[in-house]
């Protein structure tokens, strides 16, 4: 803890509403201080809420803008040390997630799936629904998955497969349906093991789907689901994105709408987050509205001219709307004590501050007159408010992208979650993956939960690629999801195959453009690629793990996102990687390498496709304005064509002219 030398104070602590004491704060030479204080533990309950509060009762009463002279902070490295003892829940399947997941955990969690050595997709695609369904719960906070193959853990875990599987000492029950049973781990008893078992592809994803769709039976320790109907997703229906249908009200976008209240002179900004598909399209020079009602408080002591309440969303700052309405008739008004206040007000925003992940701010800046009474510096009664009615409108945008592209799948997973079940995608992995390959699987899983509010509930996962007409088919009309570190050449090779990418030696490298690949590049507006610097970083790289992308092998259209790494070492690396917002943030274009000395870069080397929806008329003078090039080089055709027909067309009429002349001349 910091304290400034001008303050002689104490700093009083409350843990849920109780008062834990005051502690007498002083000054030291480099300003740092270290404090302990003891937590009965009987006021530590499931969530808790540590306040701090200076207390002051002469010093700090009437001192006005001395914000800089007075402070105290509390420094990063303040923390609570706990400790427990981990107890027998027993076998009670109505504790789930716990205690395999706790959802009320501040840190990150670890969960390990356990699956047989003749492990089959049909597990695995239950598997991906409940890791989806863990990411979903995870709020902001990691989830990291180990998966063990003909294994068991040492403590909790999740073990998916067929009557008869045997997963290390263990041999999975005989049943006769889609079944839910948790037992005592054989190495541990206080630790336990979920079964999720079920005879085939369907039985295990019903089993997965009453796991994560309603409460289990209170103590019971087997139970044997019944069938029930999955629900289908509409496209864009993610309940995490906002609507583009119509305006949303900002009581929708907050779980309390007493969180759009600010209290007293000084306070916090309030904050309003959502999330947003990051394909929304609108034209240059259209904006969307912001409708926003607000209310300063009615104090006489508040200095309306320089009060303000100012607005900024993710970081760039919009506008400060004024106490009054600005104006000589409305300030003359004013003075005739007329009611001037203004409390709404519409911002024209660009699409170009929509990203995946939004956050809005208001921040109501209070400036006390100088006669204020001191009271009034230190009330709580002052209540700054933002109208729950106000509104964000997207109606008039329109889904329209530019793919492949690396940003909108590691900001929101997306073109897979443009069916926020995964109905249009496949995970693909290679014949035989490795435990690293399932584990990044299932973390990549986990993100499209956390981005959409909806587990994958209608995934489709295969091993191998396609040897069969039908097989090809299946794949024909889904996106691709693929998970394999190059040592799977087998697979990686073939796969990307018609791409720009090629895998030699087992080095990943950039193929050169071809002729024809630049002309129509160029005719297609896109002028600027990285293909040598790509190429030149790929192969002389040893160790790393990212992303390609690239337009699918078996359809035009589909995208194939390929999560990839040079060993599976460097893969299990790749889901902490992606919680840094750092990293996020560099990722972009269709390859993105990661490693531990120069962080991430990415290249655009590959031919971009349009996809989305929007009118035809639209997407007619979207496409003209993308190939500007091709629309001169045609604009020049049209014209050289149109211009000879008419330069053939007056020639033809001028020779008849001149023999109508010369025969009218030799008639005379």
């Amino acid at each position: 803890m910091k304290v400034s030398q001008a303050l002689d104070t104490s700093l009083r602590l409350m843990l849920n509403g109780q008062d834990l004491g005051s502690i007498r704060l002083n000054q030291t030479a480099d300003g740092n201080n270290l404090y302990r204080i003891y937590v009965p533990s009987a006021m530590v309950v499931g969530k808790n809420n540590l306040s701090f509060s200076v207390s002051d009762d002469n010093t700090l009463s009437c001192d006005r803008d001395l914000t800089d002279k007075y402070w105290v902070t509390i420094l990063p490295g303040t923390h609570m040390q706990l400790s427990s003892q981990i107890l027998d829940t027993g076998r009670d399947l109505s504790h789930f997630p716990r205690p395999f997941f706790d959802p009320q955990s501040m840190k990150g969690s670890s969960l390990a799936f356990l699956f047989s050595s003749t492990l089959k997709p049909d597990a695995e695609e239950a598997a991906s629904m409940l890791a989806s369904y863990f990411g979903l719960h995870a709020s902001n906070r990691s989830v990291d998955f180990s998966v063990l193959l003909d294994a068991l853990p040492a403590q909790n875990g999740i073990l998916f497969g067929e009557p008869g599987d045997k997963i290390g000492a263990l041999t999975l029950p005989q049943v006769t349906g889609p079944t839910l049973q948790v037992i005592n781990n054989p190495q541990n008893p206080v630790y336990k093991l979920l079964l999720v078992v079920g005879r085939n592809g369907v039985e295990l994803r019903q089993a997965a789907w009453q796991l994560i769709s309603m409460p289990l039976p209170a103590r019971q320790d087997v139970i044997q689901v019944q069938e029930q109907a999955i629900p289908e997703r509409q496209p864009y229906d993610a309940p995490r994105w906002i609507d583009t249908s119509r305006p949303v009200y900002l009581r929708e976008l907050t779980q309390d709408i007493q969180s759009l209240t600010a209290s007293g002179l000084y306070h916090d900004g309030i904050r309003i987050g959502f999330r947003a598909a990051p394909d929304l399209f609108m034209w240059d020079g259209d904006h969307f509205p912001v409708d926003i009602g607000y209310r300063f408080p009615a104090d006489s002591g508040i200095d309306e001219d320089h009060s303000k309440l100012d607005v900024t969303l993710n970081g760039t700052f919009l506008y400060s709307l004024p106490v009054n309405k600005r104006g000589l008739l409305e300030g003359l008004w004013r003075k005739l004590v007329g009611d001037s206040r203004q409390e709404r007000y519409t911002l024209e925003l660009a699409p170009y501050l929509i990203y995946g992940d939004n956050q809005m701010q208001f921040y109501f800046f209070l400036r006390p007159k100088p006669d204020a009474p001191c009271s009034l510096l230190t009330s709580n009664t002052l209540k700054s408010r933002i109208d729950p009615d106000s509104s964000i409108d997207l109606s008039r945008t329109h889904h329209l992208s530019l793919l492949p592209n690396l940003s909108y799948y590691v900001g929101a997973s997306f073109p897979f979650t443009r069916m926020a079940d995964f109905s249009q995608t496949v995970m693909l992995l290679p014949a035989k993956p490795q435990a690293a390959e399932l584990a990044t699987l299932m973390a990549m899983a986990a993100r499209a939960g956390n981005a959409t509010g909806i587990t994958l509930n209608r995934v489709t996962v295969q091993f191998g690629l396609p040897t069969g007409a039908g097989a090809a088919e299946r794949l024909a009309i889904k996106d691709i999801l693929a998970v394999a570190s190059l040592k799977q050449a087998a697979f990686v090779q073939p796969l990307a195959a018609k791409s720009r990418f090629a895998l030699r030696n087992g080095l990943l490298s950039v193929r050169e453009r071809r002729l024809t690949d630049r002309l129509n590049n160029y005719l297609n507006g896109h002028l600027f690629s990285h293909d040598r610097e790509a190429d030149r970083y790929l192969t002389s790289t040893d160790a790393w793990r990212g992303f390609l992308s690239f337009e699918s092998p078996w359809t035009a259209k589909r995208v194939v996102v390929l999560v990839t790494a040079t060993n599976d070492d460097q893969l299990v690396k790749l889901n902490q990687d992606l919680q840094s917002a750092a990293i996020n943030a560099g990722i972009r274009g269709d390859v993105a390498v990661i490693n531990n000395e120069n962080g991430v870069r990415s290249f655009s080397v590959g031919a971009l496709f349009p996809r989305g929806e929007m009118p035809w008329y639209m997407r007619v003078l979207w496409y003209a304005n993308q190939h500007i090039i091709l629309l001169a080089v045609c604009g020049l055709l049209i014209s050289l064509l149109i211009g000879s027909g008419i330069y053939l067309l007056l020639a033809r009429h001028a020779a008849k002219r001149l023999a109508h002349s010369t025969n009218n001349n030799q008639g005379h």
